[in-house]
């Protein structure tokens, strides 16, 4: 399971180097900045939603239709939007400005004070299994606009203290709450959909680990030198790798889209919902082409 919470704030010191934008004239910072609110002026469009308490967590009687609606949206969508998920908002709220601040250190304490277990990374989104950035191909143009931090949720333990970086600190602990509600969210999304596909119960359990989930915080630095004819993308089209990826975009940002029927949708960011996706892992679970 991953999470990702993303944030955009304008602080070019501390971008990674090739993401700092140049010193430009006022006319040339106007027309940047006019670029970056076309961006934003998104078109949402709508995407399935699911209650918890509903749709997840309760099974009902025999002649229940939850369950069907669960396994349609999955296989139709694999995404979906969940909500009275149990999260506390004041937690997303938290969790959302203390990465913020982070994201806001310059580049270069960033990249000290994220120590092993935790990784700092920024380019690709894609990390080796030990949490180091796998190295770009092509001039920076090409790379990801975006910077990260990964945590893997078990060994967050292992974070020495940070006497210079309270922030650090208290991250941690949020982190720990937050992903103590990921792997409830994520045990009870899991079980619903095994019970709708009629997979073993002890085979299937060793198939969602909270040893090897993680959260990932991003942040998508703002660019000026992209055009409508050469944008910049703060991600590639991918697939997630994991078995669920559970998502929060607090900041109202916008900019996920889904492929739906050969069409781009994009998914409008609402506070206190998060967003749910299922990775490729889920499709080998149950041995389907589409899931």
């Amino acid at each position: 399971m991953a999470e990702e919470d993303n944030i955009r704030v304008s602080n070019s010191s501390s971008y990674p180097p090739p993401f700092r934008q140049q010193q430009t004239e006022d006319g040339d910072s106007a027309e940047s900045e006019q670029l970056n609110s076309e961006v934003v002026d998104w078109e949402y469009n709508s995407v399935p939603v699911l209650d918890y308490d509903k749709d997840i967590n309760y099974y009902g009687t025999d002649d229940d239709d939850s369950g069907f609606v669960v396994d349609e949206i999955c296989r139709d969508w694999g995404l979906f939007r969940l909500v009275n998920h149990g999260v506390p908002p004041t937690l997303l709220s938290q969790l959302h400005d203390q990465a913020k601040q982070i994201f806001s250190l310059p580049f270069e304490t960033k990249q000290d004070i994220m120590t092993t277990p935790l990784s700092y990374f920024w380019g690709t989104p894609v990390l080796s299994p030990s949490g180091v950035a796998l190295s770009m191909k092509g001039s920076h143009q090409n790379s990801s606009w975006v910077e990260g931090i990964n945590i893997p949720l078990s060994q967050l333990s292992k974070i020495p203290p940070q006497d210079h970086h309270p922030t650090l600190n208290s991250f941690r602990v949020l982190i720990e709450e937050y992903g103590k509600h990921l792997g409830r969210l994520a045990r009870s999304i899991f079980e619903r959909m095994a019970k709708n596909l009629n997979l073993d119960k002890t085979e299937s359990e060793s198939d969602l680990s909270e040893l090897t989930g993680f959260i990932r915080a991003y942040r998508y630095p703002i660019c000026s030198e992209f055009s409508k004819e050469h944008p910049a993308w703060g991600m590639d089209s991918h697939t997630d790798s994991s078995v669920l990826s559970i998502l929060s975009c607090e900041d109202q940002v916008g900019g996920l889209q889904v492929l739906k029927n050969d069409n781009w949708l994009t998914v409008e960011p609402i506070s206190n919902t998060l967003i749910v996706n299922l990775g490729d892992m889920m499709r080998l679970v149950t041995m389907s082409t589409r899931v």
